[in-house]
Parts: structure tokens; sequence; C-alpha cells
């Protein structure tokens, strides 16, 4: 199976990215636009993995410890790979998610995972292949409280790229206990 650590996005953050990627997509000859529901943050890509590595990949997880923390998303931008464009919404520098990508790492290494270096460059992927006229350009950030993390599977059902969240680690409370978020509904009488 196909894995990756990711942070993905509640209802509001998503669709501020769909309207990013969908004003992208109107200044666009071509492209393969990322679905909403694959809006995501990777963290670390671990590629095929047998259920001996997806259990140490959860393990790994579980054993990194951090804080709710906020990210702020506030440019898109492109970058080439392999002779087409990419182009993507941006995080700005985040200290917290920066050592929270570190942990990962160190923790994954220990587990027997031999991740690919290269410079982290947090960013959600909003199309691929793009042939547009469009700017890179920034705009007033937004952000999203991150409480945890998740290990994705990537496959194909249907003809259709599909991500499925296959385990998640919470972040802690300043108490040392895992952090659960709960909401919660007032109706008046």
């Amino acid at each position: 199976m196909r894995l990756f650590i990711a942070i993905n996005f509640n209802t509001e953050t998503r669709s501020r990215l769909v309207i990013l990627r969908d004003e992208l997509r109107s200044n666009s000859a071509k492209g393969r636009f990322s679905a909403p529901e694959n809006l995501h943050l990777t963290l670390v890509f671990l590629g095929e993995c047998d259920e001996k590595q997806a259990a140490d990949a959860k393990a790994a997880m579980d054993s990194v410890e951090f804080k709710p923390f906020t990210i702020n998303i506030g440019c898109t931008g492109r970058f080439r790979r392999r002779g087409s464009e990419i182009w993507w919404a941006g995080v700005s520098e985040s200290k917290l998610l920066t050592k929270l990508y570190d942990q990962l790492i160190k923790k994954l290494t220990e587990f027997g995972f031999q991740i690919e270096k290269r410079k982290f460059s947090p960013h959600i992927t909003l199309g691929r292949e793009i042939i547009t006229k469009a700017s890179p350009n920034t705009f007033e950030e937004f952000g999203q409280l991150i409480d945890k993390i998740e290990l994705m599977k990537s496959e194909r059902i249907d003809g259709k790229l599909t991500y499925t969240a296959i385990h998640e680690t919470n972040a802690y409370l300043p108490n040392s206990t895992r952090y659960t978020s709960i909401s919660c509904s007032f109706r008046k009488s």
C-alpha cells in the first residue's frame, strides 16, 4: 500500500483552498486539479509499504509529541517537476510545524524507514500539469489549528485517486495527555 503522513483540513480551510484552486482553474488552459477531498499538507511521503511498515509508521507517529498549533496559508506558487508545473498554496514559516516534521523524520528513521533527504517546504498541491497565464501571488492569510496528524493510504478506486486516513495521532495538551477534539452545539429552548 502507498502511504504518506499528512495534515488534513477542516471544512472551512478546505473551502478556502477550493476557492484558490478554482481561481487557478479558471485562468488555466489545462491541468489536473486536486479534488477537494484530497487537499492536504504532506509531512512525509513513505511510498509503498507492507503491513509491518504500516504498523511501524503508526508507532513512529505515536511516539512523536506535539502540542496543538496553528499554521497560516497566505500565498500561491509553482515549481517544475518532470517537465510540468505543479501549483500550490504555501504555508507560512512555522517553527512548530518544522519541529513536528523533524521529530517525524527522526522517529521514522529509528523504525528503519529511509526517508529522502530534502528541505521541508510545506505546501498544499492545488494542481499538476498546469498550463496557465496566472502568476503566483499572496493574499490575506488564513489559518487552521493543527491538533492531529494522519497516516494516509493512497489508492485508485474506480479510476479516482482516493486518500484514506488509516491512523491518526493527536497532539498533547500541556498536562501531557493526548488532545481530543470535541465539538458541541447548543440549542435555544
